[in-house]
Parts: C-alpha cells; structure tokens; sequence
C-alpha cells in the first residue's frame, strides 16, 4: 500500500527533535511522499532545508498564508514571489482566507489570495487553499478563475454537502485529514455522497490528529487512520482509498 501525504508541515518546530523517527515511522506505514506547503518568511528555510534532506520525498510549495497576512504582507509576498522566480515549486500554497480569529486584515487577505492565484496561472501550477469561516467566499473566488484554468485543493476540507459539490463541480480537490476520524464533523455523511475520483489525503501535521491521537501532536505515519476511516465510509478496501488518493494525488502536482 503506498500512501502520499498531501499537506503536511514536517518542518515545524514540534517535529526538531526527532524528524527523523517520524520519517522513518510514515515510511514503514507505507508513506513515500510528503508534500510541504509554505506559511510565511519565518519557516521557509526550514521548508526547504526539509526538502534537501529528503530529495524526492518531500516536495515543497510556496505561498503566504493567510494568517500571515499582516501589515507587512506586500514585503512577505515579495519574499514568496521572489523564490517562485528562483525555482520550481509544485503548487502555490497554502493560501486563502480565514476569517476565524481575525478579520482586521481580510481586505489584504483577499488582495493577496487574487494575486498568489494569478501567480498559480503564470506557473502553470496548482493551488492549496486554506479557507476557514470563509467557505462560500473562497469558492465564489475560484469560480471566477475557473475559465483560465485554475485548479487544485481546498486543505483539510470541513464543509457542507453542497460546498463539496461547488469545489468538485469547479474541478478541485477535496483534501480529507483527521477531522474525518471526529464524530461529529459531519465529514462522514459529506463522503458517502462522494466519489473517491474527488479526494486526496492529508494529515496536516502537526495539527488535527487523528483518533486515536487526537490532541496528541500529529505526524504522517497517522495517515492511515485518515485513509482507513474513508474506506469505511466508501465501504471498501483501504487499498482501493490508498490507490485512488494516491494517483490523484500524483495527478494534482503532476509528480
């Protein structure tokens, strides 16, 4: 069974320790890629220094997220921007809105998400989204986009049916993590009304663990909790959620 890790933050402080052990704990669980999405200046020499010390099996993204978007997010766009220039990225993320904490900066949040988007279309890349208290804006955003080819992933997907089928509609992926494992998240009766064809699995690491660790501190070896609660769901194998999951996964950052 071989598993890929759609988003997941490796290169966090919680993991400084003993990344090594995590690694090697996800690779026996069947885990062979980690995909690593970007926050903001402060970790993205860790990010790619992460990316260095795993050639080929961690792969990293760039982008602001929208919870660094603060007074200085023209200089932490340029900073983004700038590495783009530089070299390769498999997506532009994660990026967004959240409107869960604050919303002192949404104007910026939403300037900045229109123009890490447009960076994705200049890219020919995807993106990963972020959206939190901000469903319903983020989609109509990315409907706007969709006749110059935008696509991608809204991360750690928590909403409704019919946001759900807006996304897919749209042509982006639904990526599923811990939250799936929660009794009652709802995230249940959203899959059983959804084709695997639409999903790609995450951890998210080091947030949102799964049952039986939730509240402990994640790491991607849990991503089979996540892919054998799906397969419950779908009823069937978690080889068949490994497998499609897994070619999705490839299919979206083409690698």
């Amino acid at each position: 069974m071989m598993l890929i890790d759609s988003h997941c933050h490796l290169y966090s402080q919680e993991f400084k320790d003993d990344i090594d052990e995590v690694m090697q704990r996800a690779t026996l669980e069947g885990v062979e890629k980690f995909f690593l999405p970007a926050i903001d200046s402060s970790s993205l020499e860790a990010m790619l220094l992460m990316e260095e010390k795993y050639p080929g099996k961690c792969v990293a993204m760039m982008g602001l997220h929208p919870c660094s978007v603060k007074n200085n997010y023209k200089e932490e766009l340029a900073i983004a921007e700038n590495w783009l220039q530089k070299r390769k990225f498999v997506a532009i993320g994660e990026i967004g809105l959240d409107f869960y904490w604050d919303i002192t900066f949404a104007k910026e949040q939403l300037e900045a998400f229109r123009i890490q988007i447009e960076w994705a279309l200049y890219y020919k890349v995807p993106i990963v989204i972020h959206t939190r208290n901000a469903m319903q804006e983020t989609i109509n955003i990315i409907k706007e986009y969709l006749p110059k080819g935008i696509k991608g992933i809204f991360h750690c997907f928590s909403g409704s049916y019919e946001n759900a089928k807006e996304i897919i509609d749209a042509g982006f992926y639904l990526g599923i993590g811990g939250i799936v494992t929660y009794k009652n998240s709802g995230i249940a009766e959203v899959l059983a009304k959804t084709d695997l064809k639409h999903l790609v699995l995450e951890t998210d690491s080091p947030y949102l663990s799964p049952v039986p660790y939730r509240g402990k501190r994640n790491e991607s070896s849990y991503l089979k909790y996540i892919a054998k609660r799906v397969a419950e769901i779908k009823a069937v194998s978690i080889d068949e959620v490994a497998n499609i999951t897994t070619a999705n996964t490839q299919k979206i950052f083409g690698c």
